[in-house]
């Protein structure tokens, strides 16, 4: 009597998540980079909503447009730091450099906690350095990636990032009190750390495993991009498709900052203590991640293969055009709760790997460099110009839902350029794969 096969659970495994034999260890290191960098990330989140609270929420402009003034200060160090050193080699400096930061800001919370001025100056730099960093890690993806392996697996290992979403705004409303935010600081440095090991490691599997020629050779990405550290700058006001990727998240942070106040509002209305309030933003970064996982994993790399990159960039735009509608006419907190979610869980799930799609069509150098200025510079001074407009209605407007029906203007235009992005992507790509 024959003895039945044993089933072939990797090969399942495989079919199920739509991954080559020979990706599946990059998929992994992939997982685990932005697990590890989002956990890190997450447990300092609810701590920067707490701080941002701590300053006045009539003061959050301020904030915002302190963070811009500092990632305009940041910029030009990371562009050279992109310039001089190899770029495998970018992820562990700015890395390295932020873990610095984390474990100096630790020991002063640990030693002054009460400090406002710390914990302004605390929002202000983790705002920077959470855009920082996630942009990089989506940037070594692009490099080592080709786009039809990325409309495949972007999806997927951006899983790890709301896996470490979800893992982090955990971590910190059970430690908060035990540990005290000095302490979460501390564990927060410690996974960003790992983070940067995971990115290495990334760079020499695709050594392993060459791209076709004319793409990013193994040589190459151990040289440095060269160039000055503003060349990113430069890139983005010399294309139409740069300026385009520019004018989608300027708009994107617009949304964003016009939920985020509201959130801030009535958080502060609701919640008095600091521990209340850092527990209340954990658990809505808990329910995000755990629909945006769900996505990632069975929806979004199908829909990418299948139906192509903009899909991605519209779908979530106009369901935030009458999700601002339906808060402009019942501006209650449980109708905030699940539109500020559906944003949130819609953008890592469809909207971010969306838009890292994009660059997969253009060289290294804008990769790292124009890439960078975007979701940094670009993305905080949208964040700063809302700020001011999202307060100025505050204050001036007389009827209380005008900002909502604004918003739902903005993010009408926002799945428009999602549409002409895709196509252009599309183009873009099938030019490519014709030379």
């Amino acid at each position: 009597m024959s003895t039945p096969p044993a089933p072939d659970i990797a090969g399942w495994l495989a079919r199920l998540f739509n991954v080559h034999d020979h990706e599946a260890p990059v998929v992994g290191a992939g997982l685990a980079m932005f697990f590890l960098l989002f956990a890190g990330y997450f447990m300092l989140r609810p701590i920067r909503e707490t701080m941002g609270v701590a300053g006045g929420v009539d003061n959050l402009q301020w904030l915002f447009t302190g963070t811009f003034a500092a990632t305009l200060v940041v910029l030009p160090l990371y562009g050279w730091i992109a310039s001089k050193v190899a770029r495998r080699r970018i992820v562990p400096w700015v890395f390295g450099m932020v873990v610095a930061s984390l474990l100096a800001y630790g020991a002063a919370m640990l030693a002054t906690p009460d400090d406002v001025w710390l914990a302004r100056t605390f929002y202000i730099w983790v705002s920077v350095i959470n855009l920082l960093m996630i942009s990089l890690a989506w940037s070594v993806l692009a490099d080592v990636m080709e786009s039809h392996e990325a409309k495949r697996l972007f999806a997927l290992i951006a899983a790890g990032a709301s896996l470490g979403g979800l893992a982090g705004p955990l971590l910190t409303t059970l430690l908060v009190k035990p540990l005290g935010h000095g302490g979460l600081m501390l564990f927060s440095a410690v996974l960003i750390g790992a983070s940067a090991a995971t990115a290495t490691w990334l760079h020499r599997w695709r050594d392993r495993h060459p791209l076709p020629a004319g793409a990013s050779s193994s040589e190459q990405r151990q040289r440095p991009l060269g160039g000055n550290p503003f060349a990113g700058a430069t890139a983005v006001f010399r294309s139409p498709y740069l300026l385009g990727i520019a004018f989608f998240v300027l708009l994107l942070a617009t949304v964003t900052t016009f939920l985020y106040f509201e959130q801030a509002k009535l958080v502060a209305e609701r919640f008095t203590s600091k521990e209340e309030q850092t527990q209340v933003f954990g658990l809505i970064d808990t329910v995000v991640q755990t629909l945006a996982i769900l996505s990632q994993l069975f929806i979004t790399g199908r829909i990418a293969q299948k139906l192509g990159v903009g899909v991605l960039l519209v779908a979530v735009p106009m369901i935030m055009a009458g999700g601002f509608l339906w808060l402009a006419l019942s501006p209650v907190f449980a109708v905030f709760v699940v539109v500020m979610v559906v944003r949130r869980a819609g953008e890592y799930a469809f909207v971010r790997p969306g838009r890292e799609m994009l660059y997969t069509v253009v060289p290294a150098e804008q990769k790292y460099k124009a890439k960078n200025f975007i979701d940094t510079v670009v993305y905080r001074g949208g964040d700063a110009l809302s700020g001011w407009v999202k307060r100025a209605l505050d204050v001036l407007a007389e009827h209380p839902a005008a900002a909502m029906f604004i918003g739902a203007g903005v993010a009408a235009a926002w799945a428009v350029t999602g549409v002409a992005l895709g196509r252009r992507q599309k183009r873009l790509e099938a030019a490519r794969d014709a030379t």
